[in-house]
């Protein structure tokens, strides 16, 4: 088998189970091996560490399938992690009445590259390393026979695979093409999801147990919902009874989805209204105009595509931060994420409580906010907790 032999004591993040291995850890690689092919991976003193996918287009250039160097990667090992994931999210109640789920969770549920949610009869997939690319055919065929679906459709038109040397890529991969519009249910709440070219999968899932947190704060509440997409804050506020909320996003298409999920949930056109807009001069002339809410939600798209763009995101994030606390009534509530994976979570909390110092404001954080539990997180890898998020008043 083809090689990759790491450089002296570069073997310890592999020892401690991490499942990425930078090419600055490497020494050598020997054999010439393809994209996205199975390499061993071994210490200097070529003793064998793991077996993993190899990327020669990627700063990553290995992703870890196994640290056991004896496993065959192949259908049956694909196999027995698909059935891992599912029966994981059994355990923790994330099936059966759920028919919106994140099913598979890429490095967290041990398959590097392969994210697979499902919307009721359907999955959706994406596949963002040259290692889940290049054994695409036997993850669908895992996939098919172990979560029955009327269809497999790839949604794989993600910037990162350009960082591995592939193009985007998108389209039915088994079975039945899904409809233009499925509907889901989310707790209760209900949203028309397109599959196709919805942003992500389609819905926002990771924000599910997030929606319910606002829906229990927004009784009586008038709400203001940036970067509002399809409207899962906004009918989890209403549905929280809400006296009003107002939701606001640049794109037209997603508020005219979000107001026909705020209908399709009976809620009438009094009780909200769309603004098509830039979130951040929306804030500002809703500043200018005197104008306060109850209840904001920030949930804006990265800030932070890279490490290079840091200092530039956090400057976002302030801002935004900054005329949302000026923007809340005293007892308002602020519910403020970022999904930027380069964005630490201290670093976070930091960009908002100086956002608030710089808008005069006394903010208390009341909870730490992340992703939804079908989205876990590798205590070995915590480059799977992306969304960071917190819940704080003003007082």
């Amino acid at each position: 088998m083809k090689s990759v032999i790491l450089k002296p004591g570069r073997e310890k993040s592999v020892l401690r189970k991490h499942p990425w291995i930078f090419s600055g850890a490497v020494a050598q690689v020997e054999g010439k091996p393809s994209a996205g092919e199975t390499v061993l991976v071994t210490a200097d003193d070529r003793k064998p560490l793991a077996l993993g996918s190899y990327s020669p287009e990627s700063q990553i250039v290995v992703r870890i399938w196994t640290w056991n160097p004896e496993e065959v990667i192949g259908l049956d090992f694909f196999r027995k992690k698909v059935v891992t994931a599912v029966r994981f999210r059994e355990s923790i109640g994330m099936t059966g009445p759920i028919d919106a789920c994140r099913m598979i969770f890429s490095e967290s549920d041990g398959l590097p590259g392969l994210v697979t949610d499902r919307y009721g009869d359907y999955l959706v997939c994406q596949f963002s390393s040259a290692g889940a690319d290049s054994w695409k055919k036997e993850l669908v065929l895992a996939l098919s026979e172990i979560l029955p679906c009327k269809g497999i459709f790839e949604r794989s038109d993600l910037d990162i695979r350009h960082k591995e040397g592939m193009s985007e890529s998108t389209g039915i991969l088994w079975g039945e093409v899904p409809p233009e519009t499925i509907r889901i249910s989310e707790e209760g709440r209900i949203f028309e999801v397109n599959l196709r070219e919805g942003h992500k999968t389609g819905h926002y899932l990771d924000q599910r147990e997030n929606h319910s947190l606002v829906q229990k704060n927004a009784s009586g509440r008038t709400v203001l919902d940036c970067f509002s997409y399809t409207g899962g804050f906004a009918i989890a506020a209403l549905t929280g009874q809400a006296s009003h909320v107002t939701l606001v996003d640049s794109s037209a298409p997603a508020l005219a989805r979000a107001a026909g999920n705020t209908r399709l949930n009976g809620f009438s056109d009094s009780v909200f209204d769309t603004t098509e807009a830039d979130v951040f001069r929306f804030l500002r002339t809703a500043k200018d105009q005197n104008k306060t809410y109850d209840l904001i939600i920030l949930d804006p798209p990265k800030f932070v595509e890279s490490k290079s763009q840091l200092e530039k995101g956090a400057r976002a994030y302030k801002d935004i931060n900054r005329l949302a606390a000026m923007l809340l009534n005293p007892g308002g509530i602020l519910f403020t994420f970022s999904c930027s994976g380069h964005m630490e979570e201290a670093l976070f909390q930091k960009i908002v409580a100086d956002a608030a110092l710089d808008a005069r404001r006394d903010l208390r954080i009341l909870r730490w906010l992340s992703q939804s539990p079908d989205h876990p997180v590798s205590a070995a890898f915590p480059e799977g907790k992306y969304l960071k998020g917190l819940m704080a008043a003003v007082v």
